[in-house]
């Protein structure tokens, strides 16, 4: 009811003069990314306001990929699907609250003709809400600064304390300016952003005697259910400062650039309450420093500095460069004893890391174009890419080198203890992709299709994985992946569809997870109404996963890690919505899992973790150019 009272203001909120014409807007507000910068592309694309998509979860966040977590938005969460890695180098290697997160290509830079501000508002039936608020504005024609507030969280569904007991929360400020010479010869971007992620573990449901652990069918009692962890937190904060920069030799031929990146991310696991290794509740396998209390703790720092020359004309594109980096890893462990004394242990370590890479590419027209990338670190690490495009046709061959992270080389925790220094060797990973990409129609055509459809063979050598026991472990053997996705959009007259399919085979073996099929099907409705003042669509949408035994979660060490004992039957998520834009106001409602009930009451993303029950969600976002 409250967004329906505020459409008629939406329909003011447009600044005009008298003559009625729209002077600011959309059209008038750029968005600059740092990527395109890097590529001498600097004067920035119209801002998006489409609605398409805005109800899906996963674009609440800023990975939109496939995902396993733990049922709710805020847990911690790891791509579904097979890619290779290229983060060469030092690496942490505490990844799961990652998509919260704002990666550097992430931040938006603005020009803007008037000021710019917008806020968006997400509300779950689940307990899940998302609110986001920006402010920027140019300074005369040259420099822009602006400033951005981000909240995210959610409310437990498994045993809840109380209504609203909160079980994860994260915020994140961003401060960014982007500084422009009148000629055009020198760009600037530069930002600092800091975020700050809880969220409390529960271990997954403990099943009670009288529950059937063949069907799990009566798992899904949701606030009535028990959980393994009553007192356990996962805190994990980080800080960036972020400075791009480039200056025009000889035009956009020869171009300048540096790249300065600092970098710290703070990792803390606290469970005040053990229990005894007797207790047959037992969550964890071992307590090797304390049975009292656990509070394991790591602090990384990164520094890199990258320089080199790029440039482009109308055929080619090229980029040079090298970089150094120096990281240093703090780990600490504050516990107590079975007689309340403290125990203290620490690790420190550090390292430089040299690197070197670049990237060409040569376009004619817009029917063929060859591109080659990569990367080398001093001495043992690289990745490369090489591609063809011909028409809609295109080959890709991927090839990768890298060491294991940080984590998974040398841990020393209240429950896990490894040091791999010298067991480890790099992985390696070769990929072809061939992928066909082809519209059919034209723009005026009633009937308009978009077929894109891929097949990839990877090949994956020395897979460092965490094993049964939550584990590093390195496999002797390769494996062999054969993907195939294909996505078919259709429209014919207001009615669309766009479906994904994608499928793995060689996924389920040693070391690996990944389901056989996963699915995305979606058809709606969309057109004008009311004299074209209101833009909307009316659909359903349908997540599809196949039978699979999914990543068990070891939350001390926050890692996902293969297991043998649980296995997810096949599940599907329905979703009806209705979204609409109104000038400059999008909104959407949803009823999320509407086929609860029909054939399963729940689904578990994870051993002995649900999924999210039937709720409804609303969201609103209101962009404001005065």
């Amino acid at each position: 009811m409250v967004i329906l009272a505020l459409l008629p203001v939406a329909l003011r909120a447009q600044i005009i003069d008298d003559t009625t014409r729209v002077l600011f807007g959309p059209r008038t507000t750029l968005v600059v990314r740092e990527a395109n910068v890097l590529r001498n592309l600097p004067d920035g694309a119209p801002l998006d306001t489409t609605i398409n998509g805005i109800q899906q979860s996963r674009n609440w966040v800023y990975d939109s990929t496939f995902q396993q977590n733990l049922g709710t938005l805020g847990t911690a969460s790891r791509r579904l699907l097979w890619e290779v890695n290229t983060n060469i180098g030092a690496r942490l290697g505490r990844d799961v609250f990652n998509r919260y997160f704002r990666s550097p290509n992430a931040v938006p830079y603005y020009d803007t003709r008037s000021p710019f501000s917008f806020f968006r508002f997400i509300q779950g039936g689940a307990g899940e809400s998302v609110f986001e608020g920006s402010y920027s504005r140019s300074i005369k024609k040259t420099a822009n600064l602006g400033i951005v507030y981000e909240r995210i969280s959610s409310n437990k569904q498994l045993a809840p304390a109380f209504r609203d007991d909160g079980l994860t929360r994260h915020t994140n400020l961003l401060l960014f300016g982007r500084y422009q010479t009148r000629d055009n010869r020198y760009q600037m971007l530069a930002h600092y952003y800091t975020g700050r992620h809880e969220a409390a573990e529960q271990g997954g449901i403990r099943p009670g005697t009288g529950d059937r652990l063949d069907s799990l069918e009566g798992l899904f009692s949701y606030n009535l259910e028990a959980v393994r962890l009553t007192n356990a937190t996962n805190t994990d904060n980080r800080d960036r400062f972020h400075l791009a920069h480039t200056y025009n030799l000889v035009g956009r031929g020869l171009t300048a650039f540096h790249v300065l990146d600092w970098s710290r991310q703070y990792n803390r696991y606290l469970d005040e309450a053990l229990r005894p290794l007797s207790d047959t509740t037992q969550f964890y396998p071992a307590q090797l420093l304390s049975n009292r209390r656990t509070d394991d703790r790591t602090d990384y720092k990164q520094f890199e500095n990258t320089g080199g020359l790029l440039g482009r004309t109308d055929f080619l594109e090229y980029r040079l460069y090298g970089r150094v980096r120096n990281w240093s890893l703090d780990t600490r462990n504050n516990t107590t004893d079975s007689t309340g004394e403290n125990l203290k242990s620490s690790l420190d370590r550090s390292g430089t890391q040299l690197f070197a890479g670049g990237s060409v590419a040569f376009r004619w027209k817009k029917i063929f174009d060859v591109e080659a990338a990569g990367e080398y670190k001093f001495f043992d690490e690289y990745w490369l890419r090489g591609s063809m495009r011909f028409g809609p046709l295109r080959a890709e061959l991927l090839s990768s080198a890298y060491a294991p992270s940080l984590t998974e080389t040398y841990t020393e925790s209240n429950h896990y203890r490894w040091d791999n220094r010298s067991r480890f060797s790099n992985t390696l990973t070769n990929q072809l992709t061939v992928s066909f990409n082809q519209r059919i129609g034209g723009a005026q055509a009633r009937v308009q299709q978009q077929l894109l459809a891929s097949i990839a063979v990877a090949n994956i050598n020395n897979l460092v994985f965490y094993n049964q026991l939550a584990e590093p472990e390195q496999l002797n053997t390769g494996k062999q992946l054969l993907i195939g996705t294909l996505r078919h959009q259709l429209r014919y007259g207001v009615l669309h569809t766009d479906n994904q399919v994608v499928v793995t085979q060689g996924g389920d073996g040693e070391g690996l997870r990944i389901p056989a099929v996963v699915a995305n099907l979606k058809v709606y409705a969309e057109g004008y109404l009311f004299k074209r003042a209101l833009f909307s669509q009316i659909g359903l949408e349908t997540y599809f996963q196949d039978r699979w035994q999914p990543y068990d979660y070891a939350p001390s060490i926050q890692q996902f890690y293969v297991q043998d004992f649980f296995t997810s039957r096949r599940y599907s998520v329905i979703d009806a919505f209705v979204t609409a834009d109104i000038k400059t106001v999008s909104v959407f409602l949803k009823m999320a899992y509407i086929n609860q009930g029909l054939y399963r009451n729940g689904y578990f993303t994870a051993p002995y973790y649900t999924g999210n029950p039937r709720n409804f969600q609303l969201g609103i976002r209101w962009n404001f150019f005065d």
